[in-house]
């Protein structure tokens, strides 16, 4: 069996230096609170997040009243079906959405946006993605990581009042860092950006840019060679998507959303103006990554939006469906499905309005809140809608369209499955969320004891460490022992008379976030330098500690509509079913961190890749095809026509 072979022009790395690339591109500092950072330390702090923040009056006023014209337009300019139907956006619905300044919905409007706050803007995703997920992505790529965002963060002036302004109104961006040979490992980048003069010269190819078919500018990451006068690294720049050398070579259809214009972009030797590059060279990956902080945040805003649609199809459905003299709904196994829908969309909007409005406030640090919100939405929201489809049965598994032939409701649940999939990969698959947000959560050990577990430090390094380490240490672990959580009394304003007690699950989060910093610990003694490579442990952490949040965001959400007197009883309701939903799937979690299978799991890896159970596959025929596993990416001119398709 032979390997695919990976395109000519990727350069070679290895693990080490990937993780050197990765780990020099995140942040390094906390220089605000983190609520999340701190649950994975042990330390609930409830007073970082409740009182639940609120926007300002005029915040909402001008929110509420966008979200008023663009519910209007989805419902009266938007077909999902049609879009599902020619897997294409139509032009008008484009057009409209610009006029309607959709386009500048997070830009200042001093430059013509709407200036719209993240909670509002994270509303309106969820609002015309339930209209039609595709519409949404394109809306969220064109925003959340496409130009605006880094130009936002990082820009100078002279680019913000050379591309905002066209980025509100008329122009879409797209977001350009995926080769077919790299994805989440970003040291292999290939595409590359030379030096020539006032300019520079791009070529390579880029895969998977959503919106890359229709949009007019990129912001495209690509490799500067280091020589004298240029520092070189990766390198974030803001291209004309019509620039003489670039060619749309493919418009990639898949498995949902469909009318996503997403496609395969070749740079063959562009020339891109010095003044279009984003922050100083080597800069990119950290722009990038500081751009997804909130970014990833409109992914779980559109997983809201999906929930709340799952819940109002399965309560209409399974109160008329009947099974057996009584309606689906109140036969046992259907009615758990639905609570856990309810439950759960209540939770995964309090996440996400919770974190949203403290990327608003600017006073926390919210990298983790941000990427446990995508981690836990992503997954979350596919299994609603599986559920979903599960209540509707053979229904859920027909189209809309075939049920509007035969003379039922079009409802398009199989169609929501498929859609909402993307977004366990989307923006760093849930694998790497898994990673990355690892590696936040164990940044105070690694910064108090990481040289005496790496091979490179020199024994006097160590022995610095050794001591710090003991210093740490010495301090943090007594306050694992015991804390507010084992007192009977403690959060008792969420447990006010004739509503369910929350207190009481507030007080298992603070219990269960000291238990998961002493398993981290203990599996940091263990097992040092290999810790990294403990994926599935690490996994079960991150998860662990999603469940916490959300259990909190839930508590604090319940208790801020309690007392706005906005359906406060009902919101205590669903928050406590929740938690208590969410308190078995931790236990098992805590068990799973000791009790599990990797080991096994990776020696059967060993047997399935040197072919000891070739014999298993027998008896089948592969409908793959030929060609190779990996596109050739070598840089050259384009052989293919191009696809582009600005919309006017």
């Amino acid at each position: 069996m032979s390997a695919p072979s990976a395109p000519k022009n990727t350069p070679k790395v290895t693990e080490r230096e990937a993780r050197q690339v990765a780990e020099a591109a995140r942040e390094q500092d906390w220089r605000k609170p983190s609520f999340a950072k701190e649950l994975f330390l042990g330390r609930f702090r409830l007073d970082l997040i409740h009182p639940h923040p609120l926007p300002p009056g005029d915040d909402v006023r001008r929110g509420e009243a966008f979200l008023a014209r663009l519910r209007d337009f989805c419902e009266t300019k938007i077909d999902g079906a049609l879009i599902e139907r020619e897997a294409k956006i139509p032009d008008e619905v484009i057009k409209g959405l610009k006029e309607l300044g959709a386009l500048g919905m997070k830009i200042d409007p001093k430059y013509g946006g709407l200036g719209l706050t993240q909670v509002y803007y994270n509303r309106a995703l969820a609002l015309v993605g339930s209209a039609n997920p595709a519409i949404g992505a394109l809306l969220s790529a064109h925003q959340s990581i496409g130009v605006p965002q880094p130009l936002k963060l990082f820009g100078s002036q002279e680019q913000k009042d050379t591309f905002l302004p066209r980025l509100a109104r008329t122009d879409i961006s797209a977001f350009l860092l995926t080769e077919p040979d790299v994805g989440s490992d970003p040291a292999r980048l290939a595409t590359s950006a030379v030096p020539d003069g006032p300019d520079y010269i791009l070529d390579g190819v880029k895969l998977w840019t959503t919106n890359g078919v229709v949009a007019d500018l990129l912001v495209v990451m690509a490799r500067v060679p280091k020589s004298v006068g240029h520092k070189g690294g990766i390198t974030a720049f803001v291209v004309e998507a019509d620039a003489p050398g670039i060619t749309v070579e493919n418009r990639n259809a898949f498995m949902g959303l469909r009318g996503l214009e997403n496609g395969v972009t070749r740079f063959h030797r562009v020339r891109v103006p010095a003044a279009n590059r984003i922050g100083p060279e080597g800069a990119g990956l950290k722009i990038a990554l500081t751009t997804l902080n909130t970014g990833r945040l409109s992914l779980p805003a559109m997983c809201v939006g999906a929930g709340k649609w799952c819940l109002k199809i399965a309560r209409e459905w399974s109160a008329a469906r009947e099974q057996w003299g009584r309606p689906v709904a109140r036969h046992e196994a259907v009615g758990a499905k639905i609570s856990f829908i309810a439950a759960t969309t209540f939770a995964l909007e309090a996440v996400v309005d919770l974190a949203s409005q403290m990327a608003d406030e600017d006073r926390n640090d919210i990298r983790i809140e941000a990427a446990l919100a995508k981690l836990y939405g992503s997954e979350m929201g596919c299994l609603m809608a599986d559920e979903l489809v599960q209540i509707r049965g053979g229904r859920g598994f027909e189209t809309a369209d075939s049920l509007a032939a035969r003379g039922e409701r079009a409802v398009p649940a199989e169609q929501l499955l498929r859609d909402l999939r993307i977004n366990r990969i989307f923006e760093g698959s849930t694998e790497i969320m898994h990673l990355l947000i690892a590696r936040e959560a164990v940044d105070a050990h690694l910064k108090v004891a990481g040289d005496l577990i790496d091979p490179d430090k020199p024994l006097s390094a160590k022995a610095k460490a050794g001591a710090n380490a003991a210093g740490f240490y010495a301090r943090w672990l007594p306050k694992l022992v015991t804390g507010p959580g084992q007192l009977p009394g403690t959060y008792n304003e969420f447990n006010p008379p004739g509503h369910p007690d929350l207190s009481a699950h507030l007080r298992y989060v603070e219990r269960s976030a000291r238990k998961l910093a002493r398993s981290t610990f203990y599996a940091m003694s263990r097992w040092q330098g290999r810790m990294e490579t403990k994926q599935g442990f690490l996994g079960r952490i991150v998860d662990i500690g999603a469940e916490l949040f959300a259990m909190s965001a839930a508590c604090v959400r319940a208790e801020l509509l309690r007392t706005t007197d906005e359906h406060g009883r009902e919101a205590y309701q669903l928050a406590d079913a929740f938690c208590h939903q969410s308190r078995i799937r931790v236990e098992e979690l805590f068990t799973r961190l000791w009790s599990n299978t990797d080991e096994l799991d990776r020696r059967m890896v060993d047997g399935v890749l040197s072919g000891a159970y070739l014999w298993l596959e027998q008896g089948v025929v592969d409908p793959s095809g030929e060609g190779p596993w990996i596109a050739d990416a070598t840089p050259g001119p384009a052989t293919k026509d191009n696809v582009h398709r600005p919309i006017r």
